[in-house]
């Protein structure tokens, strides 16, 4: 693929990704304001904050897979850990509209470290759709010196999110009912 191919095949992309990236946040801020009378059948806060862990871990693996030439792994790691991150979304969703909110509990430096983390995580998350997009249709359109160029920001910012949404599951988890 030539250069000129590579950008017609990077821009048919890019509606998709300005619409995704508006349409994924405004849905889950929608759903929010759902709610359902169900209960789940199991507690879904560990089991997502463990698919974030995972997350992360399969993030740093994919880099360190990148830096070692193994470009192969590297690509199937970046796929697991965005049908992570989608598994991660669909939970959380769910949870937040099968349940009450839960009130954080501590007080003082702890409250405001907490709602720190949380609210840099929150909006990480949103900022992060587009980055990890973009990458990874650099990536699968060929693009490499692009995708390695905004896979230098996606990296830190991707891993920022799974690592600091553990960091909010555990500094909240002694609150749940």
């Amino acid at each position: 693929m030539n250069n000129s191919e590579q950008i017609i095949d990077d821009k048919k992309y890019n509606k998709l990704i300005v619409i995704l990236s508006v349409v994924i946040p405004v849905v889950v801020a929608v759903l929010f304001g759902v709610k359902i009378d169900a209960t789940l059948p199991v507690f879904l806060p560990p089991i997502y904050a463990t698919i974030n862990a995972i997350t992360a871990l399969v993030l740093v693996l994919a880099f360190m897979a990148v830096q070692n030439g193994k470009i192969k792994l590297h690509e199937q790691l970046m796929k697991f850990a965005i049908i992570l991150s989608l598994l991660f979304l669909v939970m959380y969703v769910a949870y937040h509209m099968t349940s009450d909110s839960t009130k954080f509990g501590g007080e003082g430096v702890l409250k405001y470290m907490y709602y720190f983390v949380l609210i840099t995580h929150i909006l990480m998350s949103i900022i992060v759709i587009p980055f990890v997009l973009i990458t990874y249709v650099r990536g699968i359109t060929n693009n490499i010196e692009k995708h390695k160029k905004i896979a230098k920001i996606t990296f830190p910012l991707w891993l920022y999110v799974a690592i600091t949404g553990v960091v909010v599951y555990i500094m909240i988890s002694p609150y749940y009912a």
